[in-house]
């Protein structure tokens, strides 16, 4: 498989895990949708449902979707990233490249399918397309992603010791208790470029009054889950 297969694979899996994932958040957040005021569950069941047709879509490149994923493969010595991608830097690279180009593409499409309702969103906010602390503080908001993230990573490593075609099912619902069971503090970003890539979508659209972007906050979701990752696959590999 061709490194731009992998790209286009990554892109396309990644940015619809994030249509489908912060369109589940415009739903429930802002006002005038028919999902407006559903509820911290009816987000869980989105994004899980979101990483369900994300993973069927980037099949061929092994659908990490998740820098994270791709770190905890590296980390557990693994000499694939998918069937006839090795193992090596042009290919991290690639599968980054991906996942976050896809990540960005997503929120924007998100956008546009929401549009009007983020035009007249009153009080509501805009930054809906990332994630930020219920409590913050930057330590142990790190930690919480660091912990959400092991478990994310460390049970996909240990789903690719079973061949059945539970796969996108099994990773969806896995998601989906990691955002019922722990995503309560954070927002579970679990993924760098899940929130990276929309944070940096929602500061370039044109959002009428939009909030900021809370950069001071953007390095927790991008280095709670890549230690995550990293300590998910040293301990996959150990397992």
């Amino acid at each position: 498989m061709s490194l731009g297969s992998v790209f286009l694979s990554e892109l396309a899996g990644t940015a619809m895990l994030l249509l489908l994932g912060t369109g589940v958040v415009a739903n429930v957040v802002l006002p005038r949708t028919l999902g407006s005021g559903g509820g911290w569950l009816l987000i869980n069941f989105g994004w899980g449902l979101g990483v369900f047709a994300g993973v069927y879509v980037a099949y061929r490149s092994g659908a990490h979707l998740n820098p994270a994923v791709t770190l905890g493969l590296l980390a557990s010595g693994a000499d694939e990233y998918a069937k006839g991608v090795p193992v090596s830097t042009s290919s991290t690279l690639v599968y980054f490249l991906g996942e976050f180009a896809g990540a960005f593409l997503g929120a924007v499409l998100c956008w546009l399918a929401y549009k009007k309702q983020f035009d007249d969103r009153g009080e509501a906010p805009s930054l809906i397309f990332s994630t930020g602390p219920t409590v913050p503080s930057y330590a142990w908001n790190v930690v919480t992603e660091v912990i959400a993230t092991f478990v994310l990573v460390f049970v996909i490593l240990l789903f690719g010791k079973t061949h059945s075609g539970l796969g996108p099912v099994a990773a969806a619902l896995l998601v989906l208790g990691i955002g019922a069971s722990l995503g309560g503090p954070t927002g579970y970003a679990i993924n760098p470029a899940r929130d990276l890539g929309p944070r940096i979508a929602h500061a370039v659209l044109p959002i009428p009054h939009k909030d900021p972007s809370n950069w001071g906050y953007s390095w927790v979701p991008v280095v709670g889950p890549v230690i995550g990752g990293v300590l998910a696959g040293l301990a996959a590999q150990a397992f």
